[in-house]
């Protein structure tokens, strides 16, 4: 009985200030009846001054005289010019060199480049050694079952290429990063090397997007390689880096002959050679005119370059050498 008559006794000393209208002081926090928040009334100074903060906040983004624009608004509400002045960082507006805007994010017009198409796309290293020999049939062994699966879907088959291929070079530049810094050592430009590489496969995925799209079951295949392919290439590289890249020129020998196939479809008629997409035109310095065929054909190009990089670092460390003290091949930009 004792603590009914108590708990009456409180609210009787509680209920107006919970639940009384507002004072002006607070007016910023009530409800449209005019019922102030249970923590306004509990904690009144502070919730007050966040009001005042509030209003003042709300008064200074109004604009004065009519005529001025609101600030653009971010996610969030904020302001991205605020966000802009505080950090001191703003995106640069690009453009072109007819002087119309850049409209890709994922690389800049400095990244561009005009891929050497005369290159030699019919070289292959002759396995003779041991491990080369392991290297050539484990790359060997991988191609029977994407071919079976793919068949004459070279766009496809393209997709899932690069998801591939744009694994070994960051990998590489990474590891290859983490010894320059575990033993003060330079690389020898092997880290830009191989990261422009993982960099340069990762924009022919982005080209092959605007081409087809991955099936439901496409993109499962890619989760399971992509994790499968960059665990054991991990591995792999701190065990024996002369292998890694041996198996990676191999990969790209086999990546040229896809593209060849390719190649042969388009001119036979047998795949429509559409208008080569904006992206390609931009990332390649194309003509206007350019063809799904002449993408292709600067792909297999730098298909190629990649093979002699990764070839020749293999080679390197087959003679007794490190990369570090063998300048890294010039950048294809």
């Amino acid at each position: 009985m004792s603590s009914r008559m108590a708990g009456a006794a409180l609210l009787r000393h509680l209920g107006p200030r919970l639940f009384a209208a507002e004072p002006a002081v607070l007016s910023g926090l009530t409800s449209t009846k005019g019922v102030m928040p249970a923590a306004a009334r509990i904690l009144p100074a502070r919730m007050a001054s966040t009001a005042a903060e509030a209003a003042r906040e709300d008064a200074g983004a109004k604009p004065h005289g009519g005529g001025a624009e609101k600030p653009e608004e971010a996610a969030g509400g904020q302001s991205k010019k605020a966000i802009v002045s505080y950090w001191g960082i703003d995106t640069p507006k690009l453009v072109k060199a007819d002087g119309t805007e850049w409209k890709w994010p994922c690389f800049r017009p400095w990244d561009t480049y005009t891929s050497d198409t005369s290159i030699d796309v019919k070289k292959h290293h002759e396995p003779t050694t041991v491990p080369d020999k392991a290297a050539y049939m484990l790359v060997k062994s991988l191609r029977v079952p994407m071919d079976l699966f793919f068949q004459r879907r070279h766009a496809s088959h393209a997709l899932l290429l690069e998801t591939v291929a744009a694994v070994p070079g960051m990998v590489g530049g990474m590891l290859l990063h983490l010894r320059s810094l575990r033993r003060f050592e330079q690389s020898g430009g092997w880290i830009r090397a191989l990261l422009e590489e993982a960099e340069n496969e990762r924009m022919h995925l982005m080209t092959f997007l605007e081409v087809t799209q991955p099936r439901w079951w496409e993109r499962a295949l890619v989760l399971a390689a992509q994790g499968v392919f960059f665990n054991a290439y991990f591995v792999g590289y701190l065990v024996s880096p002369k292998f890694a890249h041996r198996v990676v020129g191999y990969l790209e020998e086999e990546a040229v002959h896809s593209y060849s196939e390719y190649l042969k479809d388009l001119e036979a008629g047998v795949i429509e050679n559409t208008p080569a997409p904006a992206i390609a035109i931009d990332y390649w310095r194309l003509p206007a005119d350019a063809k799904l065929k002449d993408v292709v054909t600067v792909v297999r190009a730098d298909e190629a370059h990649h093979r002699d990089v990764n070839h020749f670092a293999s080679d390197i460390h087959y003679q007794g050498m490190k990369l570090k003290d063998t300048p890294a091949p010039l950048s294809y930009h």
